[in-house]
């Protein structure tokens, strides 16, 4: 009885393990090991696509920052260096303007000691308007620093504002002459102007800074020493005055004449040192001067200090010469002064460019920073999606490789079909011992006449396919079908010793059987008898052809092998005596004695019936429970 309602499954008959099967494989793995690891990892997972947009986007935009910051960080620097050049700016324009109160209070002092000195009977200028000059220079100052003063007599110290130094000079110039005595006059003239401008200098030089990164600082250390200097030469010309006027200098007038004259000279070869082409300036300066070697001259005879006789007209000459030379010394200031706005400008020109062009470069990366993340982003989404693809097209193409392996593993043998497409070329081989199997269906060409092509077709078909199921579970090689031939071999291509005998016999009787389940056509009661021939022997295989290659096997072995099947009997095994000798070896196989047979090309031979085995057959009944959906199924011919 024929089992119904049973399944079946179309397995391929060679099995491979493609790079689909491994990266299928991989994914298992990663999905049990670390699924997001994994994802964050491949671009054909959202998660990882986005990992690398961001990484992408990221990466340019490390040197973008970074030059925005540097950047940043110059125009920081530009700026600094700009308010630097106009605080300097400033200090020297306060600088100009308290050095002109010095040098008003300068000409004052010498103008007041020299008139108290000659008792109001000579004067270099109006009194009355170098008074008013000074007031003039005191009332443009924009603002006014605190003055410490200390008194003559007593060393007490004052803090004077504007008002109350205004206050203060006021009635220093009423006092002038009040009847005191004309040494302790000149005294307190020298000491009270020379208090003031040492405060108002000392400020001054406080105020303006020596170090700064513009290159300025020389030309204002000039300035300030070139200020200091007039200041210690007009102090020491007050006591030159004294000296020609009384004829000789005591001690202590002495002792400051020679320190305000020294200072004075050091101060003003360092100021010209800052700027050496004032040097060029000074000495034509001292060339054309009239009196300048005579003012050598009087101040080598001072700093002897010979008593001699008091001279008022040398002393004049001198306090006018001195003058003169102080006059040409405060141009040069004035000189310094209009260097040191020409260097400010051109730094301030400098920081100008500087700044505009760091401005510029920072909107320029600002503009250009966005426009590179978003050409990024669109050029990784563009790469990410031609990856996607590719990616699909990459399995698409493993796929069809593995359908491909697939195929080719069925038409020849996997390690042949492996080396074939490694190396495109496989030798023949030689095998010493194979066992070869030769079937045929009984009056296949009675049923053959009696059927149409297509049911033909159908009718080996469905032999053919549980043929192929069943021999999967045997250690053999299907080497292929002639019509209603059916041939396989065991023993190659990979030899399994001795074994490929007793795999060919269990597989000729577990064929022989599963046939039986299946009809002819047309004659629905009549199952399908098949004969079996079957001869073990030395063999050589290999390819041949290259269009469409076949894996085949020459020897005598198949000769001998065909010619069993042909000279059987229907439902029987035809074996001859080198199979029937090895089944004996082997045991467990049942035989009988055919006799002595003539057979084309080989002449008598004896041969043998292989009837059964000792223990059951594998895959039996139960096993076979699929033939019922081996039927064929005829379509109807109109």
């Amino acid at each position: 009885m024929k089992p119904n309602n049973l399944a079946h499954v179309d397995s391929a008959s060679i099995k491979s393990i493609s790079s689909e099967d491994i990266s299928t494989a991989a994914a298992a793995d990663w999905h049990g090991k670390g699924c997001c690891s994994a994802e964050a990892k491949n671009p054909a997972f959202k998660r990882g696509r986005q990992i690398q947009l961001m990484q992408m986007i990221i990466l340019p935009f490390i040197p973008i920052l970074a030059l925005i910051l540097q950047t940043s960080i110059e125009m920081i620097d530009i700026v600094s260096y700009r308010m630097e050049a106009t605080e300097i700016e400033s200090q020297v324009t306060m600088a100009t303007d308290l050095g002109k109160v010095v040098t008003k209070l300068q000409l004052e002092r010498s103008d007041v000691a020299f008139y108290i000195y000659t008792n109001g009977g000579m004067l270099r200028r109006n009194l009355t308007k170098g008074f008013q000059e000074t007031d003039r220079a005191l009332e443009n100052m924009s603002s006014w620093p605190d003055l410490t003063i200390a008194t003559l007599n007593d060393g007490k110290v004052t803090w004077l504002n504007m008002s109350e130094f205004r206050a203060e000079l006021t009635e220093f110039r009423d006092n002038i002459s009040s009847d005191n005595g004309e040494t302790s006059r000149v005294r307190d003239v020298l000491h009270w102007y020379t208090t003031v401008n040492g405060a108002l200098l000392e400020h001054l030089t406080n105020q303006i800074k020596d170090a700064n990164k513009s290159g300025v600082w020389r030309y204002l250390l000039s300035f300030k020493n070139m200020l200091k200097s007039i200041e210690s030469l007009d102090i020491s010309a007050m006591y030159g005055i004294i000296y020609y006027g009384r004829g000789v200098l005591r001690p202590e007038p002495y002792v400051n004449y020679i320190q305000h004259d020294i200072v004075g000279k050091e101060l003003l070869n360092g100021s010209l040192n800052y700027i050496p082409k004032l040097k060029a300036t000074y000495k034509e300066l001292t060339r054309i001067m009239k009196g300048y070697g005579k003012l050598k001259q009087w101040g080598s005879t001072i700093r002897m200090n010979v008593k001699k006789q008091p001279d008022i007209s040398t002393a004049t000459e001198y306090y006018e010469a001195m003058a003169a030379y102080i006059d040409e010394l405060r141009k040069l200031q004035d000189r310094i002064r209009w260097i040191i706005r020409e260097e400010v400008q051109k730094v301030l020109d400098t920081a100008d460019r500087m700044e505009t062009f760091g401005i510029g470069i920072l909107i320029v990366v600002l503009i250009v920073s966005p426009i590179i993340i978003i050409l990024v982003r669109n050029a990784v989404a563009t790469i990410q999606m031609y990856a996607v693809n590719l990616a699909q097209k990459a399995k698409e193409l493993k796929r069809e490789k593995r359908k491909s392996d697939s195929l080719l593993f069925q038409m020849l043998p996997p390690t042949v079909a492996t080396q074939l497409k490694q190396a495109q070329t496989v030798p023949a081989e030689y095998y010493s011992a194979v066992t070869i199997f030769f079937s045929d269906i009984v009056g296949f060409t009675e049923i053959a006449a009696v059927c149409t092509p297509m049911e033909v077709v159908s009718f080996l078909n469905s032999i053919y396919r549980m043929f192929d199921e069943r021999i999967e579970l045997y250690d053999v090689y299907k080497i292929e079908t002639i019509g209603d031939s059916y041939m396989v071999a065991s023993g190659l291509p990979v030899k399994n010793g001795n074994k490929h005998v007793s795999e060919i016999a269990t597989m000729a009787l577990d064929l022989l059987e599963a046939s039986g389940y299946l009809n002819i056509p047309h004659k629905s009661n009549e199952p399908v008898e098949i004969r079996v021939g079957i001869h073990t022997g030395p063999v050589v295989a290999g390819i041949v052809g290259t269009k469409m290659p076949r894996y085949c096997l020459f020897g005598d072995t198949v000769n001998t092998a065909s010619r069993m099947e042909s000279t059987g009997e229907a439902l029987k095994i035809h074996i001859s005596t080198e199979m029937n000798d090895e089944l004996a070896k082997i045991g467990g196989f049942q035989t009988e004695l055919r006799g002595m047979i003539d057979v084309k090309g080989k002449g008598l031979m004896k041969t043998f019936w292989l009837t059964g085995k000792d223990e059951t057959i594998p895959n039996h009944h139960g096993e076979v429970a699929w033939y019922a959906d081996m039927q064929p199924v005829y379509p109807k011919i109109v």
